[in-house]
């Protein structure tokens, strides 16, 4: 890349020397050094700091024995905040990510009150703002309270700049509600961040179902709950051409499930 023509004299460069970078587009790796001017990156490539890029002033960062990588996104995150301010708050989730090279986070919607209207999502994004941290991401609830009865206010959160739709760890159990949450999602361009499991099929189990649980006498959940739960939820996307992104699976079996549906072109 070009060196820019100009740069404003209170914008010191910043060199970052020695690493290993990551190139997510190039899907590489390379020992290099990385050249920022006004909080932009303008070049990468080896001995930078040996060709005196950046100038007199340029500050150094020693990255030998390092990667070097692009803002890391953690896109479920619990910020607890508002209601749950005890356990953390925008603000200091915000400071463990930025202190964990992660730049952007997208937090699920258990607060309390639930983010299912624009007016917790705007107070969210405040929050954020005034924090000055990472980029926060609010995900807006699918349905008002998390109970799925009721679809959330989809339109409005949007518009306020939720990014994803949730209702975080609870499955949606009735089907027509979450055929109608998807086909909302794709109207207004957004996911749907789906915990798929069959709630009958858990019926208060603690542990994978098979011979350990047997054993040790504790209610097992059979890899069938997060199966069949996948599988209808990948109908209702194919169905409706909305996007889905099936949040921590654990089944081989949904996994296998997932892959065929998005080898057959489903948006999942």
């Amino acid at each position: 890349m070009n060196e820019p023509t100009s740069r404003k004299s209170n914008e010191r460069a910043l060199l970052i020397t020695g690493g290993e970078v990551v190139d997510p587009e190039g899907r590489r790796m390379m020992k290099a050094d990385v050249l920022l001017e006004g909080g932009v990156i303008r070049r990468i490539e080896p001995g930078l700091r040996e060709k005196g890029a950046g100038g007199e002033d340029v500050e150094l960062i020693d990255a030998t024995g390092r990667l070097v990588t692009p803002g890391l996104v953690d896109m479920h995150v619990h910020l607890r905040e508002p209601g749950f301010e005890y356990r953390e708050t925008i603000e200091s989730g915000a400071l463990a990510a930025v202190t964990g090279g992660v730049t952007s986070v997208a937090c699920m919607a258990n607060t309390r009150p639930v983010n299912d209207c624009p007016s917790v999502t705007r107070f969210i994004l405040d929050r954020a703002e005034r924090a000055g941290l990472a980029r926060v991401l609010p995900i807006g609830a699918l349905s008002v309270g998390m109970k799925g009865e009721q679809l959330a206010e989809f339109a409005g959160m949007v518009e306020e700049g939720i990014v994803a739709v949730s209702d975080d760890g609870l499955p949606v159990r009735d089907a027509e509600l979450m055929r109608r949450a998807l086909e909302c999602a794709r109207l207004f361009n957004v996911p749907i961040l789906d915990h798929a499991e069959e709630p009958t099929l858990v019926a208060g189990g603690c542990m994978h179902e098979g011979a350990v649980s047997l054993r040790l006498g504790l209610q097992g959940i059979p890899a069938a709950a997060e199966d069949v739960m996948v599988a209808r939820d990948i109908a209702l996307a194919e169905l409706t051409g909305a996007h889905l992104h099936i949040c921590h699976m654990s089944s081989g079996r949904a996994v296998e499930i997932v892959r065929a549906a998005k080898a057959s072109g489903i948006l999942v």
